[in-house]
């Protein structure tokens, strides 16, 4: 398992660190674009064909759904893991053998991508279906 710890907290580091930069950008780039436009901006032009949309049409996030497929795949990836490792590794449940944890690490892994994946791809057929059914 620790294998997993190393990369997972750099790239949770270097993650929030890229989308804090991003959004001091993002920020200071729409400020540019309404400074530029607020002196050429004539309201009468506008009248009538300024529509936000924001009843219109239904846009459902997903993002629950599939937070929620990866979080019971890596639960099945967990129970998975221990199964095979309580059935397959000798004396999993004692501490004589250490050499075995390099063993259990690389199930315990290898089950939480898999499931983790296979949770991921529910979701995106659920979202496929859903957005077949709409239309």
């Amino acid at each position: 398992m620790n294998f997993i710890v190393t990369p997972l907290v750099t790239f949770i580091v270097f993650m929030s660190i890229y989308s804090l930069f991003e959004l001091f950008v993002r920020r200071r780039e729409r400020m540019a674009i309404i400074e530029k436009l607020g002196d050429k901006l004539d309201p009468a032009c506008l009248e009538g064909k300024l529509n936000l949309n924001l009843m219109s049409g239904r846009r459902f996030s997903f993002g629950a759904l599939k937070a929620g497929c990866l979080m019971i795949g890596i639960g099945l990836g967990f129970l998975a893991g221990f199964v095979i490792c309580s059935i397959c590794v000798p004396d999993y449940f004692g501490t004589a053998n250490w050499h075995y944890s390099d063993i259990t690490g690389i199930i315990y892994g290898a089950c939480l991508f898999i499931f983790g994946g296979i949770g991921l791809l529910v979701a995106f057929l659920t979202e496929l279906k859903y957005a077949h059914r709409v239309k």
